[in-house]
Parts: C-alpha cells; structure tokens; sequence
C-alpha cells in the first residue's frame, strides 16, 4: 500500500490492515525466540513493556517497515510506549470483549497508534480482530466494566449495542500487522483453530503526549526528536535473558496496571 493511501485509509476508517512487515523465516525466527523465552521463564500473554527486558520483542516494534508506516500517520518523531504479547491459545474460550484502547491509558491526547504484529496466522477461525470502521471518530463511548474471567481485557471493558454488522474482520498472514486509532472500536472472538493465535501489540506515541496517571513515564525515543522530555528513557533490551527476567517484567506490568485501575476511578 502507498505511504498516501495508507494515511487516507487510516484517517478515514480508524484503522489499515495487511501492512507487510516480516519475512517467512523472520517470522520464524521471532516465533522460535518468543516459545524459548517462554520455556525459561514463563508465561508471557499480556505483560507490559516486554520491549525493555526481551530483545525479540524490540526487534519487532522498530523494525524499519513498521516503524516506516507507522511515520506516515504520527510524522517523523515517535516514541515507543509499549510491547505485549496477546496469545490466544488453540480450542480456548479467551475472547477480547468490543473496546477502544485509549479509555484506560491516562495519556492526554490521542497522538497515539497501536500496531497487532501476527507471528501465527489470525484469522476468523483464530479469532483475528474486528473493526468498526470510522468509529474514531466519535472519541470515547461509554464502558461497562465486567468481571468475565475469557475476556482478556483487564477490567473486562464493554462497549454496549455495537453494530456487529457493520464491523470488518483484519485477517492477518504471519509476518503482516494492522494499525489501528487509539479510539477504534475493536474486538476479537475465541481462536477455535489448532494453532496458537500470536500477536504482538505496539502502542507507538507523539513525544507531545502527558501520561497523567503516574510520574514518572517511561518511553523510547526510536525515530526522530523528542522535545518535551515528558517520559524517562526506558531501557534497551539485553542480548541475553537477564536473570532477574520475571521479576522486571512484573514490576513493569503492575505499574501498567496502576494506571489503568487509577483511570477507571477517574
């Protein structure tokens, strides 16, 4: 897709899909990275800032291609905020209820796009994401918060009386990413196939933005200028899994989860 086309797209239904990012054998080589790090040190679905302690999950969020598109919708300064893995596995109930990312990420604006990165097929049958075009547009929309233990979402956020029919479905091969506004209403079903569905979500910002809910923030500047000096710098990954792994990574996912928790009372 053209730089040009792809910003119209964007601007105009909230969200692009099949942005080739990775190769057959790049693909295979982040894949083989995410399990191993998995059979050392764990569990790795929906932790936060995974960028800053593992070296494939970096790799990844400033691959040039990526980073290349995603420069055509927030311009040429870009700070990376944070990297997760969202794993459904095969035959699960897990489900990510309908939902617009930005309610519960206390930032000050919506300077912002996440990216879903697929290192394994998403598909309908997988449980690849919907979108409900042009949605963005209309800001914030009221959410029900829930206690189902499928839902994904950790508050369990519901946005009520979606249009279901009006949604598109964002089937990803390996190796393509969709990009998507931080308002866009979006949801994703259980992955009813044989493999495990994994994505890797981005959340790139404008060094313009406030985090409001803690200080201090943390990002890192990976292309262009930051002249606000609004977030500390967030470290580079290591060559080698640190020993201390798992106990960074949850320092850093429950301090994502204060901010959340502290929005949800606002």
């Amino acid at each position: 897709m053209h730089d040009t086309q792809l910003a119209e797209n964007y601007d105009q239904d909230g969200f692009v899909s099949g942005v080739s990012v990775l190769s057959t054998e790049e693909v295979a080589s982040h894949r083989a990275a995410l399990e191993q790090a998995e059979a050392k040190i764990g569990r790795l679905h929906y932790l936060t800032k995974i960028h800053t302690v593992l070296r494939s999950p970096y790799e990844l969020a400033t691959h040039p291609r990526l980073i290349d598109a995603v420069e055509t919708i927030l311009g040429p300064n870009i700070l990376l905020y944070n990297v997760t893995y969202i794993i459904k596995e095969p035959g699960t109930p897990n489900f990510v209820s309908w939902h617009q990312d930005l309610t519960y990420w206390g930032f000050d604006s919506d300077d912002q796009v996440s990216a879903w990165l697929a290192l394994s097929p998403a598909t309908g049958e997988s449980g690849c994401m919907r979108m409900l075009p042009g949605s963005h547009r209309h800001g914030m929309r009221e959410q029900l918060q829930t206690n189902d233990p499928e839902n994904v979402l950790l508050l369990g956020q519901t946005i009520l009386n979606v249009s279901e029919d009006q949604a598109v479905l964002c089937p990803l091969n390996p190796g393509e990413a969709s990009l998507h506004h931080g308002w866009t209403i979006h949801s994703s079903t259980p992955n009813n196939s044989r493999d495990r569905r994994i994505g890797v979500n981005i959340q790139y910002i404008k060094p313009c933005m406030y985090q409001e809910n803690t200080r201090p923030a943390s990002a890192l500047l990976i292309r262009g200028n930051d002249s606000y000096g609004h977030f500390e710098s967030d470290p580079l990954p290591p060559s080698q899994i640190p020993a201390d792994a798992t106990e960074q990574i949850a320092k850093r996912t429950e301090t994502n989860y204060q901010i959340t928790r502290q929005q949800s009372r606002l």
